[in-house]
């Protein structure tokens, strides 16, 4: 008889890899991160995962719905945040980002006024905002404050 305690229907083969990669991600809740703090964490502890598979592995939580994906602009990598909701799960609000044109700070944006602009330009305009790949650019209140 096959075993099927490291299989589920939504996440396929649990792997060591894949469960140490999980358990760091929720060690993570409301931070960015991009494949390569993963890799620098896991190298820094000494404990190693390849690039492809933590790639692979997120991309699958990002399918899964534990893991939200943003584009913030071309010139960066994409940067994930973990949320911990399966997809067919009611998901967490979805933030938008401001992200600071002199130092490149990358700040969450969880604001009903910005929801209710979003609703806004949905039922006035008919225009769907896309939460995933928007981000206002300006300066934070650090760089701001030493100018």
């Amino acid at each position: 008889m096959a075993d099927n305690s490291r299989m589920t229907a939504k996440t396929g083969y649990r792997t060591k890899q894949r469960e140490r990669l999980l358990a760091y991600l929720e060690s993570l809740p409301g931070r960015h991160f991009t494949v390569n703090d993963i890799c620098d964490h896991f190298r820094a502890e000494g404990d190693a995962i390849g690039t492809t598979t933590v790639y692979r592995q997120v991309e699958r939580m990002v399918d899964e719905g534990l893991v939200q994906k943003y584009h913030i602009d071309a010139g960066t990598p994409a940067c994930f945040e973990y949320t911990g909701k399966l997809s067919d799960e009611t998901p967490e609000e979805i933030c938008f980002h401001c992200k600071c044109e002199k130092c490149g700070a990358l700040i969450h944006l969880r604001c009903e006024e910005i929801a209710a602009f979003r609703d806004h330009l949905a039922s006035h305009h008919h225009f769907t905002l896309d939460p995933l790949r928007t981000v206002f650019y300006g300066l934070c209140e650090n760089c701001r404050d030493a100018e």
